[in-house]
């Protein structure tokens, strides 16, 4: 996909406008987070292992090296247990449930609900359960795979509360596994969300994924941090130019739910990413463009529906997209035929 608009060149505009407005605004920024688990280990013979061999050979692995002393400040296991409670709350916020309301909305859009009569997901951290509940009710069998008991308890308690339990399968296990944990062509839909962000090798994970994958018309859905997103997020809520300037380029976002680090994405590092799989991508989304920038007048639950449809249209346009704080990606393998009955 062709880039309409440049990071740069909307940052220039909203340096300006910072420099005038920045000394009466206060930081507002919120807890924008979903945290996953560290993945180790990987198959140091595949085409994706070597992909990650010769990056580390370039200059950003000593800010990357230096990203992750910061991020595991906390270990991961830790605060992914400890803290499950504070994310199911997240969740239930304006911001959280819009996050999550876009991303299950884009999701439907490429489900491939015609193409076979009862179809499989696997939900990779999929934390708390809210998506896996929502597929369930769609009628797709889900397995929801996750690290954090803490996590896993409370999706427990959401199948259960929901009336889906016989639909969703839970189990615990590190994402790093995900390989010798499931059978190569074992799902329709695998879902990504907010994971590569906090993983220690995202091209392992994706090409682990993309085994799953049943066929060509089986897809994966990644949603992940946005570093156009969050240029705009330290200029307009923080008002900190010097460090939207930084985040022109940085490989690592402060996140500010769980404290530590998170990993920022281009549409170009999260493609090669996906390439590195032998994924080929469908589509890119934004996810929350410009609710997070809107004045205290309105208010963000009144107003929920209508912000809703807004941030849809914008969502789907490239040239709003390029800018908002997530990014949603849906990807197949194009080089897999489809299966007999499929």
């Amino acid at each position: 996909m062709g880039k309409i608009v440049e990071i740069n060149d909307i940052v220039d505009a909203v340096l300006l406008l910072g420099k005038e407005g920045a000394s009466n605004r206060r930081d507002n920024s919120r807890g924008w987070w979903l945290s996953r688990w560290r993945l180790e280990g990987a198959d140091r013979t595949s085409a994706c292992a070597r992909r990650r061999r010769v990056r580390r050979t370039t200059s950003l692995e000593s800010n990357e090296s230096e990203g992750r002393k910061k991020m595991n400040a906390k270990p991961d296991g830790e605060r992914f247990q400890s803290d499950a409670p504070k994310y199911a709350a997240y969740l239930e916020t304006p911001e959280g449930r819009l996050r999550s309301d876009l991303a299950f909305a884009n999701l439907q859009d490429f489900l491939p609900l015609q193409a076979k009569p009862s179809l499989c997901a696997l939900d990779l951290g999929g934390g708390t359960g809210a998506t896996a509940v929502r597929l369930a009710r769609l009628g797709i069998h889900v397995t929801l795979l996750d690290s954090s008991r803490a996590m896993l308890e409370i999706a427990k308690r959401a199948a259960r509360d929901a009336g889906v339990t016989e639909k969703i399968a839970l189990k615990e296990g590190d994402a790093a596994q995900l390989e010798n944990l499931f059978r190569a062509g074992s799902f329709d839909v695998i879902l990504c969300h907010n994971l590569l962000e906090y993983v220690d090798d995202p091209d392992a994970v994706m090409c682990s994924a993309a085994r799953a994958l049943r066929d060509s018309s089986a897809i994966v859905s990644v949603l992940v941090r946005n570093r156009g997103g969050e240029v705009f997020k330290a200029a307009i809520l923080a008002g900190d130019l010097a460090a939207a300037e930084n985040n022109l380029t940085a490989e690592w976002g402060q996140e500010s739910l769980y404290g530590g680090k998170a990993r920022l994405f281009t549409s170009d590092s999260l493609q090669a990413v996906l390439k590195a799989a032998s994924l080929a991508m469908i589509a890119e989304r934004g996810v929350r463009v410009l609710a997070d920038y809107l004045p205290p007048r309105v208010s963000r639950s009144a107003e929920y529906e209508r912000i809703l449809v807004v941030e849809r249209k914008l969502g789907s346009r490239p040239e709003f997209a390029a800018v908002a704080r997530y990014k949603h990606y849906f990807a197949h393998r194009a080089n897999l035929a489809p299966k007999d009955g499929a």
